[in-house]
């Protein structure tokens, strides 16, 4: 442990970190008074004050308080024999365990929240003496032996009870005391023994159960436990821990073998591979703010020094994946399938960042609070702060609404490309648009399913996308409904085989692979049941993108995932189910007015039928949707059916929005537009048993069984207009240079950029431009003229295999002079052109890019 302790300051140093630990312990008073303070903080935060409850702001709030902890205690009344609240069963569900430990955090948090309808609660010592009762009844009863305890989901054991635990003897720490002194030390050595992942009921930074969010939890409830004991050394320790979440991860020096965290380009990785912003890193942002704030003033640490780390979160990580106020779907995991939506996501982002402003100084805390109203003013429905956690949010919320001195601003352009190549997500954002597409590989997993939650993900993983347009409400298009009433394997940008996948719960009886006697132990935590049934990785290693200025491309070869690979090998038990995915070799270039979309060698290698999905949109059952396009004969189209289609255009004319495709290269589409009907519960086992009828338009490509491997080139063309798509008939700005499975390359003439992916060693060179490229790379290139001055071409350059050493690109003709470039970019004169080597040596997927000029 002593080797690991140094390595973690170690860590904590190079990140500049260490400065955020007072350099010598509190002394005695000094712990004293700064857990005193601590614990006024956390009442203040969750409760509110006497001037923050007095505005007007916070009175549903206070309401939602007020009738929580009445209904509880209501149900407490009428509870029965053997019962702490009615009707509520304990013993074997977890879940339940956990739902009364909150019942009882309700209740004692209208005791502690002053003004609102709960005067008569308010300092209520007989009230608070229940809670403490009932802390007492379900220790004694279901809580206290740890060997009746930790069954089922281990985080409500190591997590969630403490939470509730830990918050409710916050609140009620002075009656405690009085009431039950010996109270607070019982459950904090419970809690600690339920660390069963740690070591010596201390956090475990080895453990992949101790990573990211989860880490941020845990030490927060340390801090707090550490307060109500008036034990300094546990605060300062949980707060070392803690500073862990804050180093940006370097995967070439992993930390204690962590993946988990934030990333250099924005990226957020949970559960070892799993793109998890708007999920898992939605809750990491929630929990260090909220513990920034219990700690001001306490000295326990210097919170200001983090504040810059946290709003680089912000500003590269979240920002980029919100569109009009709406979370994407490719960043959270199985919670595609929870009828929250994406609105509820953001809202929880909001007070996040309406703290951070409050913790910011200068400049950044304009920037944060003019994102605060940029979110508000962008988003189509009302964002309603009662949903804040602390009365005190809501105040500082309105207090940035209503000043008129702070403008509403992005934290980025209007138009940009974002390449999250290490957790293989893609975002490319318009004025009028936002696009989103989901890659994976060997490194990030195919999707993400657990607990009965995301039945059908198979594949979300394999370059699905998702176009989301300006001034749609975007439940009407995506959020549940769509993956409830979109086929899973007609997702937009899919190809898939043709045939019928069971669930995890149609499969095995239950929420997960039951094999703990296997030698791979299967079991519902354990490592195996991660890697093969919740998040499996894919067997591929290219996967990635080039950015060059608000222009990117990405491209990504389609594998199994490792399920199949190691059943093959014989590594997996025989009543293990796996299936075979379908091949193809893809691209996306990310333009201006155009999405362009490249396959190749699409098809199946064991002969089944495969479809591929170029767009799947959802709308209202009674929205006004006209379907309407041009054969490639000239012939005009209308409605659905298979034509060889030049273009075609859906429109929603309740929703003002529409969406064009202009068909580049591709066989005859299917076009249907259905009126679909499911239940909520197709996709998640514990939603609502709630119909939803929704019609859906999809586009698609069948490719018939045993048929040689085909390609597609098509482009998705945002908000157009039948005029714009006419353009595209004659001599149009688009032009495929090459659609292999070696090279896939487009030329866009308006805008004088080409752009290519190779994906196989070996030179290739782009027909037209006679730019070479040496292996596996992605590149794009931009010219422009700039008259008697001659001309700059810029070159951006990334490697989406995460391996190579150097990308060679040459440029055929008169030597072209360096104006700029980044580090490890080398420009040299060489016979017949221009070599240009990009040192990608662990870069990790980052674009490279060189600015040249050319005399005339």
């Amino acid at each position: 442990m002593e080797i690991t302790r140094r390595e973690l300051l170690s860590a904590l140093s190079a990140a500049g970190l260490l400065p955020v630990i007072p350099s010598h312990p509190a002394s005695a008073a000094e712990v004293v008074a700064g857990s005193a303070r601590l614990l006024a903080n956390t009442v203040a935060v969750f409760a509110g004050t006497a001037e923050s409850n007095a505005r007007p702001e916070t009175a549903a709030k206070l309401a939602a308080i007020d009738t929580a902890a009445r209904t509880n205690l209501t149900l407490m009344d009428a509870a029965g024999a053997g019962e702490l609240f009615a009707g509520l069963v304990l013993g074997t569900d977890e879940a339940n365990l956990n739902t009364a430990f909150r019942r009882l955090y309700e209740i004692a948090l209208a005791t502690r929240t002053p003004g609102g309808a709960s005067a008569d609660l308010y300092e209520n010592t007989a009230v608070q003496r229940r809670v403490i009762d009932g802390l007492v009844w379900l220790y004694e009863r279901y809580y206290g032996d740890q060997s009746r305890g930790y069954y089922g989901n281990w985080f409500h054991w190591e997590i969630g009870l403490s939470q509730h635990i830990s918050k409710t003897l916050a609140l009620l720490s002075d009656e405690v005391e009085e009431y039950r002194p010996d109270l607070i030390r019982t459950y904090v050595a419970s809690m600690d023994a339920y660390l069963r992942n740690g070591v010596d009921g201390d956090v475990n930074l080895d453990s992949r159960f101790h990573t990211g969010a989860n880490l941020a939890d845990i030490t927060t409830n340390r801090i707090l436990q550490g307060a109500l004991l008036g034990d300094g050394a546990r605060i300062r320790k949980a707060l070392t821990d803690q500073l862990t979440v804050f180093v940006t991860i370097d995967p070439y020096h992993l930390n204690h073998g962590v993946t988990d965290g934030h990333y250099a380009d924005g990226s957020f990785i949970q559960h070892a591979s799993v793109a998890y912003t708007g999920s898992y890193g939605k809750a990491l942002l929630t929990r260090v703010v909220q513990t920034l704030k219990i700690l001001d003033g306490t000295g326990f640490a210097h919170g200001g020094e983090l504040v810059p780390t946290v709003h680089s979160w912000v500003k590269n990580g979240f920002a980029p994946l919100i569109f009009e106020g709406w979370m994407m779907e490719i960043v959270k995991g199985r919670a595609v399938s929870r009828t929250d939506t994406g609105y509820t996501d953001v809202a929880v982002l909001v007070e996040a960042v309406v703290d951070l402003s409050s913790l910011a100084t200068g400049a950044d805390a304009t920037a944060l609070k003019s994102y605060v109203k940029y979110v508000r003013s962008t988003s189509p429905t009302t964002l309603d702060p009662a949903g804040f956690v602390s009365p005190v949010s809501i105040v500082r919320y309105a207090d940035i609404i209503g000043d008129a001195s702070v403008p509403p601003a992005d934290l980025s352009p209007a138009s940009r490309s974002v390449a999250f190549n290490a957790m293989d997500r893609t975002v490319h954002r318009r004025p009028g648009y936002a696009f989103a597409l989901a890659r994976s590989s060997e490194r990030i997993s195919k999707y993400e399913y657990m607990n009965g939650e995301n039945l059908m993900p198979w594949f979300q993983g394999d370059g699905a996308y998702y176009l989301y347009l300006s001034g749609q409400d975007q439940t009407q298009a995506y959020g549940v409904d769509y993956f409830t009433t979109v086929s899973p394997y007609g997702l937009a940008g899919v190809t898939a085989p043709v045939e019928r996948r069971q669930t995890i719960p149609e499969l095995y009886g239950k929420p997960y692979y039951d094999n703990p006697g296997h030698p791979l132990n299967f079991t519902s935590s354990s490592e195996s049941q991660n890697k093969y049934v919740y998040f499996p990785r894919g067997t591929n290693r290219h996967s990635g993108g080039a950015v060059l200025g608000a222009y990117g491309a990405a491209g990504m070869v389609q594998s199994d995932d490792v399920a199949y690979r190691d059943k093959g090998a014989g590594l997996l038990p025989d009543d293990f189910v796996v299936y075979r995915n379908a091949r193809a070799t893809k691209s996306w270039f990310l333009l201006d007015e155009e999405i362009v979309v490249l396959a190749a060698g699409v098809g199946d290698s064991a002969g089944r039928a495969v479809t591929s999905t170029v767009d799947a949109r959802t709308a209202a059952p009674d929205d006004q949707v006209s379907v309407i396009g041009v054969l490639r004969d000239g012939r005009p189209w209308a409605g659905t059916g298979i034509g060889d289609l030049h273009w075609l255009r859906y429109a929603n004319a309740t929703q003002r929005t529409a969406v064009g495709y202009v068909f580049l290269d591709t066989p005859p589409v299917r076009v249907a537009l259905d009126r679909v009907t499911r239940s909520r519960r197709v996709v998640r086992t514990s939603n609502p048993d709630t119909a939803v009828t929704r019609s859906v338009f999809g586009v698609t490509v069948d490719h018939a069984p045993g048929a040689r491997p085909t390609r597609l080139a098509y482009a998705l063309v945002p908000n157009a207009a039948e005029t714009g798509l006419r353009s595209y008939l004659h001599d149009g700005p688009l032009k495929v240079l090459s659609n292999t499975s070696s090279l896939q390359a487009v030329t866009h003439t308006g805008l004088g950029l080409t752009a290519a992916n190779s994906f196989t060693p070996g030179r290739h060179e782009v027909a037209g431009t006679h730019m070479r490229i040496d292996g596996p790379a992605s590149v794009i290139m931009r010219r422009e003229r700039r008259g008697a001055g001659g001309s700059l071409t810029t070159v951006a350059v990334s490697d989406p295999t995460m391996h190579r050493d150097t990308v060679t690109v040459l440029l055929p003709g008169r030597p072209l002079r360096e104006v700029t470039s980044d580090d490890g970019v080398r420009v040299r004169a060489t016979h017949g052109g221009t070599r240009l080597d990009f040192d990608t040596h662990h870069a990790y997927g980052r674009s490279f890019a060189v600015t040249l000029r050319g005399e005339t």
